[in-house]
């Protein structure tokens, strides 16, 4: 599987316009068919804050964004496993990394039942033409961990893929053979 997109397939269809993504962090809520949806992982405001930096408070547990290319993953290209920050499951394989250049790490897909996608009720589309993949009424589409619910990005539509773009600074990196 070619990891990289040429410059034809990037630019075949919405560009990636995500330079305005910064927007100030919003707390994002997670929405199933019976109304909620109960995580093995459960912890207050206090005890979040006391084992994350306030920027990935912020990004985990609010829905904010990082700043492009702030982490250290961006531009990761070895071999492994990303778990989530929050919880330290396995939530994305760098097999399914795709090199885009803007600034934050993307994949095709997340590992199966693990990365939960959900309804950004918070954040309207205010990325017009960005390559966001808008749900019911121009919400974003957004990702979580399955087992702690933190968020770890969003969902884009680049040229013919959809993509998950996801904040460096919500993962953990193992090295190995992913």
């Amino acid at each position: 599987m070619n990891k990289t997109m040429n410059r034809r397939q990037l630019l075949a269809g919405a560009a990636v316009g995500i330079a305005g993504a910064s927007a100030l962090p919003v707390k994002a809520e997670l929405v199933s068919a019976g109304g909620g949806y109960e995580f093995e992982v459960i912890r207050t405001d206090d005890e979040w804050r006391a084992m994350l930096s306030p920027e990935e408070f912020e990004i985990l547990r609010n829905g904010g964004t990082e700043t492009p290319k702030s982490s250290l993953w961006w531009e990761n290209t070895e071999a492994g496993t990303y778990s989530c920050k929050g919880c330290d499951l396995h939530v994305y394989e760098s097999e399914y990394q795709v090199q885009l250049g803007k600034g934050w790490v993307f994949f095709f897909h997340g590992i199966p039942n693990n990365v939960m996608l959900g309804i950004d009720k918070q954040r309207p589309s205010e990325y017009g033409g960005s390559g966001m993949v808008e749900g019911p009424a121009g919400h974003l589409i957004e990702s979580h961990c399955r087992r702690c619910g933190s968020h770890l990005g969003h969902v884009l539509q680049v040229g013919l893929f959809l993509v998950h773009c996801i904040n460096g600074a919500s993962l953990n990196f193992e090295p190995g053979s992913a």
